[in-house]
């Protein structure tokens, strides 16, 4: 049996955001076009009404906005039990900083892992709100995004207050 997925879209300043949930959690965020995101199917099932889908988007135009919202939403997330720690780590990073993807690997319990963390992180199904952007290279540059190496700089110069805020409108 095939899971309806509900999704909606949005734009952003970054680009259009493709917004997925299974009706009760947020299980999938997006840019269009972005590294393994799933392709939308018959079984996905465009709402603009469902609260949770609603609720992220109030909540990353907040972000745009220059805000720093708690990204309080119900998440279901769909991985390995390492894929799961390494996002789960990366929703700890505090917004405007960074952390390298060997430090990454060290809060998970696994320091010799760095690439594997690294792999995680471009899997992380929920952009923005499990804030991958912030993992960042040993040296501090910016390496391996899923939504593009501009994306990840504007996202980073929005949180360092460089970027100014951003407005933001749902996409048709």
């Amino acid at each position: 049996m095939k899971t309806v997925v509900y999704f909606d879209r949005i734009e952003s300043p970054q680009g259009a955001l493709v917004l997925a949930s299974d009706g009760d959690a947020l299980t999938g965020v997006w840019f269009d076009g972005q590294r393994y995101q799933p392709p939308i199917s018959a079984d996905w099932r465009r709402r603009d009404d469902l609260p949770i889908l609603r609720r992220a988007a109030d909540l990353i135009a907040s972000y745009f906005a220059g805000h720093r919202p708690h990204f309080d939403l119900p998440l279901a997330l769909a991985g390995t039990v390492f894929q799961r720690a390494v996002w789960t780590a990366i929703a700890a990073v505090p917004y405007g900083r960074t952390i390298a993807y060997g430090t990454l690997a060290e809060r998970v319990g696994r320091p010799e892992s760095a690439r594997a963390a690294g792999a995680a992180t471009g899997r992380n199904p929920l952009s923005i709100v499990i804030p991958c952007h912030r993992i960042v290279g040993a040296t501090g540059a910016l390496t391996g995004y899923a939504g593009g190496l501009d994306r990840k700089r504007g996202l980073l110069a929005l949180e360092a207050g460089t970027g100014g805020a951003l407005p933001m409108q749902r996409a048709a």
